[in-house]
């Protein structure tokens, strides 16, 4: 790994993802093979039964994978692949994916997350679990030497 990432640097990384700036995305821990990411459940971000949309929960799980990688691996990864299995309808006012880091090799780290609602009163309820797998880039491969 050719820098140390910690929370502060790891947000502004965050921050500078657009679609992670629409979707209000926030990320409130990382590191030691770890990162939480939460993001509040709004109307605009429903399906049409009410729910959270599915592609909501599988952006939260792709990106606390990355960052979990992030916080053993550095910041050159890449979303190699992803499984996510939705559990039941994600219902509340926040969206929270705990990702942990399973095993870190030198080109990949593969990663499980947790994706939980969670409601007004602070209960959580699990309702999507993920497992990605995070492609470690040479140097020649990142973009502008990133």
């Amino acid at each position: 790994m050719d820098e140390i990432l910690d929370l502060s640097v790891a947000q502004k990384m965050l921050a500078a993802q657009p679609f992670s700036n629409l979707l209000g995305a926030r990320l409130t821990a990382f590191g030691e093979g770890a990162a939480t990411l939460e993001v509040d459940i709004r109307d605009d971000l429903r399906q049409q039964h009410g729910f959270l949309h599915g592609g909501v929960l599988g952006y939260a799980a792709d990106n606390a994978l990355t960052f979990a990688a992030g916080s053993v691996a550095g910041a050159r990864l890449l979303t190699a692949g992803f499984t996510i299995d939705y559990l039941r309808p994600a219902a509340g006012t926040l969206l929270r994916a705990e990702a942990r880091v399973v095993r870190a090799g030198r080109t990949r780290v593969v990663c499980r997350c947790d994706l939980s609602t969670v409601d007004g009163e602070g209960a959580a309820t699990l309702c999507a679990v993920a497992q990605g797998t995070i492609a470690v880039m040479a140097a020649a491969e990142a973009p502008n030497g990133c």
